[in-house]
């Protein structure tokens, strides 16, 4: 399996002018959890995924592929309980694409921000803008899978 290298933070504050970023509606949902793995269905504009996730922490494996509509409609019924909606903004910060989630919902005043790698040494000698807040990488309660399963985490 390919592998994700990825941090996440909290939010302190928004930056200025979030309209001027590319962004996306976001709904997903978990058709299974365990403690280590993950099977996620997304749609993401008009595009639509199935994403298996294994592993913890920093370094994890992943594989996505491309649903039809008719595919995830039909297995969307199955996440029932186990999901959350974003909004989602694509930042270009230096070399990095940052990920901002704006969680809607009851998940409403919660915002975060991922940063994927391509080596573990690149995510090591990342520094994160004055607006990002506390590093959550690897903590449970904060994975989108609990987010979707339990809600807000404080």
């Amino acid at each position: 399996m390919p592998l994700e290298i990825e941090r996440k933070f909290l939010i302190k504050e928004l930056p200025d002018n979030l309209e001027k970023y590319t962004k996306y509606e976001i709904v997903q949902g978990y058709l299974l959890i365990s403690e280590d793995l993950e099977i996620r269905l997304r749609k993401k504009g008009d595009k639509y995924y199935q994403t298996v996730k294994s592993g913890k922490g920093l370094i994890r494996e992943e594989t996505e592929i491309e649903l039809s509509s008719n595919q995830f409609e039909l297995l969307w019924p199955l996440t029932e309980s186990k999901r959350l909606e974003k909004k989602r903004y694509e930042i270009n910060y230096k070399k990095h694409l940052l990920e901002l989630d704006v969680y809607k919902g009851d998940l409403k005043n919660l915002a975060t921000v991922e940063v994927e790698f391509m080596t573990e040494t690149a995510s090591n000698e990342f520094i994160a803008p004055a607006w990002f807040g506390s590093e959550i990488t690897g903590y449970d309660r904060y994975k989108n899978k609990n987010l979707a399963l339990f809600g807000t985490p404080y």
